[in-house]
């Protein structure tokens, strides 16, 4: 793909073998928090959640480096040669160096006077009154002093190891320190046990409210106590990202999970691919660290404010002013679980929808902790990608082994960033009596799958939770996601035959429902565009409708040219990166994409095919990106209920695309535009009519049922 290509420069027209037939994804990503910014700048999103937003941006940013810039380099890297791709690299820096620009400005010139306003003050220097000097002094002696180290430079003083992410300072020295030696730079790491947000007491203050100081605060304070007899000429704080994949040859390794903790410790020194300093730091310094860390000035970032804003998530996390946050919300819970005697005797009249975060995932957690203590439950099969560090449903799996039943659980080790968590899960697991299997050599296990068999009168009967996010009760609070609670059989038989294949490495047998990837996934996806186009070719109505979280994938896409050509109608719900470039005459005029960000993430796959009012409707753990569909383990499984299915395509696509509020269209350049109500239209939020008619005060009133169809979505119409 052509990064240099600029997103304000799409032809009117594009032939089938043109470079710029696809969007770029790195650039598409940065569009992403473009869109994230622009809700941080939102005066009518509540303050805090303002200051949320703006963290966002920063740790979206630090992935982007951490993986995108990182596998670009590496992949030049790999081909030898001078450092390669300079030019698409200086594309993304200069996007990146634009949002930054509006960030910390956001930052300094709207959210901290607004929060200072209503009692919030992040206090500088020179905010601090002579108690709160005197306070930060004997906090600085006390309990930082003792714990840093500076390093001065010298050939038996090497720069130091700084580790990715963490906070330093560069100081450039004057006068001659113990050995009569003259000017000199000097390293020093600030401690990580340390915090990097530090309230200050309440009754030292003359102004009403919360004030913190954060850490760099107080050391730059009192940096000149640090060199005795020696003057602090120049000093910055600096940040570096650094290359966070990690690698270990699944084929030569015997043990995977023991290969993954002895390469966790090195994630913190891979390749550094950007710096950052302070606004002020000067010149030859910084060209100093880049010398050192051996990055391009291109990814050199100057920031005005903490080299890592994400540090004030702390302050929006707190509940000092509850009314500065979203109002809170509690989400419904399906009526026919409330008063059931248990959740197989539901399961066995009917399949259960849950819509998260709007319904709640407790029942989720219940399906598996009431399997773990059933004594007619034999076995339990489960998959982990990213459960979290606490987990009350993996403490369920933990009880259900040390009870005697057969639990297999399939963990994910290589999830990004969750490797280690998954690690001690396993751990704990295996020391319970639990198989445990780590899924596929070289493939991702990214399928969301829960399998109990239970003996009964008449015999052995499968029950499984299908879903499309994690087992994470923590993400699942303000995650968008659909789950499938069923004991229907032919589903369930599909769901045992993956597991069968992912703990013997046999090929799966043809399934009866599902799509599962690397193997069917992609080329049924294909499948039902194409099939689509036949049906728009012969003159009928045909429509596709789309939600995931990315759209990279070229076959898809092209599929999907296609069929707009023929004249299908075809609505796509991407949340973050597309490589389609919609609105294209002759090309992709039918397709129209849109992105939503509003309060919660969202993160649903739903994909409709109208196929002649057939209206087939998939519910998937993967996104139309080549690595889901060919490099990870997914499935996708259909939703059966006539009513299930309206459900699915009124709450999960139909609402989003009549959203006017937290809705951004994608223009053929590559660049969104926000959609607004017009004229007389009222103002429609989807996050928010869906917190409405699924909460618990809907739940309460009697408007969160089953069979509340609402009118029918199959073929909703332009907003």
């Amino acid at each position: 793909m052509d990064m240099k290509l600029k997103t304000d420069e799409a032809p009117a027209a594009l032939p089938p073998d043109s470079p710029h037939l696809f969007l770029n994804r790195e650039l598409s990503l940065l569009e992403f928090n473009r869109r994230v910014l622009e809700n941080a700048e939102d005066p009518s999103v509540p303050l805090l959640e303002r200051l949320r937003f703006l963290t966002i941006v920063s740790s979206n940013l630090d992935e982007f480096f951490e993986v995108r810039v990182a596998s670009l380099l590496a992949q030049h890297q790999a081909h030898g040669g001078p450092e390669p791709g300079q030019a698409d690299l200086d594309g993304a820096a200069d996007e990146c160096r634009q949002i930054i620009a509006r960030q910390y400005a956001l930052l300094n010139d709207q959210i901290l006077p607004q929060l200072s306003a209503n009692g919030i003050h992040l206090l500088r220097r020179s905010d601090r009154n002579p108690a709160q000097k005197a306070w930060v002094k004997q906090y600085f002696d006390k309990e930082v002093r003792p714990l840093l180290t500076p390093v001065g430079l010298d050939p038996a003083h090497p720069f130091p190891r700084v580790i990715n992410k963490s906070l330093n300072f560069i100081i450039e020295l004057a006068g001659k320190d113990a050995f009569g030696r003259g000017t000199g730079i000097a390293i020093m790491k600030a401690p990580r046990v340390l915090p990097r947000l530090i309230r200050l007491p309440d009754e030292l203050s003359d102004k009403p409210g919360a004030s913190y100081c954060l850490l760099t605060s107080v050391i730059q304070a009192h940096m000149a106590d640090l060199f005795t007899g020696r003057e602090v000429v120049s000093y910055s704080q600096f940040r570096v990202t650094r290359n966070s994949d990690l690698w270990v040859d699944e084929e030569e390794v015997k043990n995977l999970r023991q290969a993954l903790q002895s390469e966790l410790h090195s994630r913190n020194y891979g390749f550094a691919v950007r710096l950052e300093v302070a606004r002020g730091c000067p010149k030859h310094l910084a060209d100093f660290l880049l010398d050192q860390f051996s990055i391009d000035r291109s990814r050199l970032f100057t920031v005005d404010g903490p080299v890592n804003m994400g540090r004030l998530l702390e302050i929006a996390n707190s509940n000092a002013r509850p009314d500065l946050k979203f109002t809170p919300y509690s989400p419904g819970f399906p009526a026919k679980l409330v008063n059931a005697h248990d959740t197989f005797s539901v399961l066995r009249k009917q399949d259960i929808l849950l819509h998260h975060p709007y319904q709640s995932f407790q029942p989720v957690i219940e399906f598996v902790r009431c399997a773990a203590a059933d004594p007619n439950v034999v076995a339990i099969k489960q998959t982990i990608y990213r459960a979290g560090s606490n987990s009350e449903l993996m403490d369920s799996l933990i009880n259900a082994a040390l009870r005697g039943k057969e639990v297999t659980v399939i963990v994910e080790l290589m999830a990004r960033f969750d490797e280690e968590a998954n690690i001690n899960w396993a751990e704990r697991l295996e020391e319970a009596g639990a198989q445990v299997v780590y899924g596929v050599v070289g493939l991702k296990t990214h399928a969301k799958m829960a399998l109990v068999l239970r003996r009964e009168p008449d015999g052995l009967r499968r029950y499984a939770h299908l879903g499309t996010g994690n087992y994470n009760p923590t993400t699942a609070r303000f995650y968008t996601d659909f789950g499938l609670l069923t004991s229907d059989d032919e589903l369930t038989a599909d769901v045992n035959e993956v597991f069968i294949h992912l703990t013997s490495m046999t090929r799966p047998t043809q399934l009866s429902a599902m799509w599962l990837a690397p193997f069917t996934l992609q080329k049924e996806i294909v499948k039902a565009i194409r099939q689509e186009a036949a049906i728009a070719r012969e003159g009928k109505p045909a429509r596709i409708i789309a939600k995931m979280n990315s759209l990279t994938d070229e076959s898809v896409i092209r599929a999907l040219y296609e069929a707009s050509a023929d004249g299908v109608r075809i609505d796509l719900i991407v949340r973050g990166a597309c490589s389609l470039r919609p609105g294209v005459p002759g090309l992709s005029e039918n397709i129209r994409v849109r992105s939503i960000v509003g309060r919660f993430l969202e993160h649903t796959r739903v994909y409709y095919f109208r196929n002649n009012l057939k209206n087939d409707i998939y519910l998937g753990s993967a996104d139309w990106m080549n690595r889901n569909l060919f490099r990870r383990v997914e499935v996708a499984f259909p939703v059966r209920s006539p009513a299930l299915k309206k459900r699915v395509l009124r709450e999960g696509l139909q609402v989003y695309l009549k959203d006017n509020v937290n809705a951004w269209e994608l223009g053929s350049d590559g660049r969104y535009k926000r959609r607004k109500a017009r004229g007389s239209q009222a103002a429609f939020s989807a996050q928010q009519f869906l917190m409405e008619t699924l909460g618990a005060q809907s739940t309460a009133h009697g408007h969160n049922k089953e069979n509340d169809h609402g009118t029918d979505p199959v073929a909703p119409r332009r907003g």
